[in-house]
């Protein structure tokens, strides 16, 4: 059996092992992987591991030696599902390894928004705390989230592990999800009324042909003068153009995201030059702990289905 990783720099740029995967045979591995570049080396490999590196029914059909597709990550997307069922390819993924990463990281672009300590820091280190004629300044408005009304599009691990933090901070909770359950701690609505009433709007919802562009300009329009968009789940579920404008306008208060429709982002994504936008580099996956623990579950996926007995399979 012949392992290739197609793209695994990302995953273990050098602070974890390839022991547990090479221990189980041949294993090659390639920081990155070109559309060019990929025929290649996928050619006679009998596992394939991807994370960004799209494989699509042209491709399987170049590859009759493949058998299993290991995805690093939780979203399927970059596979052709139906192409690989049909052809006996098993898929599989990681779920929930990086749930509490996940969780944090929405917070931090939260509080960035509403309490701008970086912004702040920034300031300080600028001298215009120094020059100002006060003990305290801000120059960004200052939001006490206690009281407020935090709306999650999505219900899985993540959505659920922002909810609790959510409460902690003193937060009401809607929800917008497909399978309503009996959390008696959060209100299941249609997503207008989410939109409409949320001071916080966070997206945790996998991407789907029904999600892209599910944040669009009419949904902007229902949210509130004051209110903030957080996106740490995937790019194109919000129409960047239409949340660009809003933020421009005064529409909503600031947005902040950890994802992009296209990654690394074009110099004219509109969302780079819009008003009050926080935007990381698609970072709220990538702790050491969440990927120790995404590294521990691909090697067990993998020898799962070598014993027969596969896991975590997708499609």
């Amino acid at each position: 059996m012949r392992v290739v990783v197609l793209d695994g720099y990302t995953l273990n740029p050098g602070d974890l092992s390839w022991k547990g995967l090479e221990e189980l045979g041949p294993c090659t591995v390639y920081d990155r992987t070109s559309p060019k570049q990929l025929p290649q080396r996928a050619l006679g490999a009998t596992a394939l591991l991807t994370n960004k590196v799209v494989l699509d029914a042209p491709l399987l059909d170049r590859l009759p030696e493949l058998r299993y597709i290991g995805v690093l990550a939780t979203g399927t997307n970059v596979v052709d599902l139906a192409a690989a069922a049909v052809r006996g390819i098993t898929v599989t993924n990681v779920p929930a390894y990086s749930t509490h990463s996940v969780a944090q990281m929405t917070f931090a672009l939260l509080l960035e928004m509403v309490n701008g300590v970086g912004h702040h820091s920034e300031a300080v280190r600028a001298g215009r705390w120094s020059r100002s004629p006060d003990f305290s300044f801000h120059e960004t408005p200052l939001v006490e989230l206690s009281g407020l009304t935090m709306g999650i599009v999505g219900y899985g691990a993540i959505g659920k592990a922002v909810a609790a933090l959510a409460r902690a901070f003193g937060m009401g909770v809607l929800v917008h999800t497909r399978s309503p359950g009996k959390d008696r701690t959060v209100r299941y609505v249609d997503l207008d009324t989410l939109f409409g009433e949320s001071d916080v709007v966070t997206l945790h919802c996998p991407l789907t042909p029904e999600t892209v562009g599910l944040v669009n300009a009419r949904r902007l329009a229902l949210m509130k003068g004051t209110a903030y968009l957080v996106n740490a789940a995937r790019g194109p579920i919000v129409d960047e153009k239409a949340l660009a404008e809003a933020l421009d306008s005064g529409r909503i208060a600031g947005a902040a995201v950890d994802v992009l429709s296209a990654e690394p982002p074009p110099a004219d994504n509109p969302l780079l030059k819009a008003r009050n936008c926080v935007i990381t580099p698609h970072i709220a996956w990538a702790s050491l702990a969440a990927r120790r623990r995404l590294m521990d579950t691909v090697v067990g996926n993998l020898r799962a289905w070598m014993e027969g007995r596969p896991v975590n399979v997708v499609g």
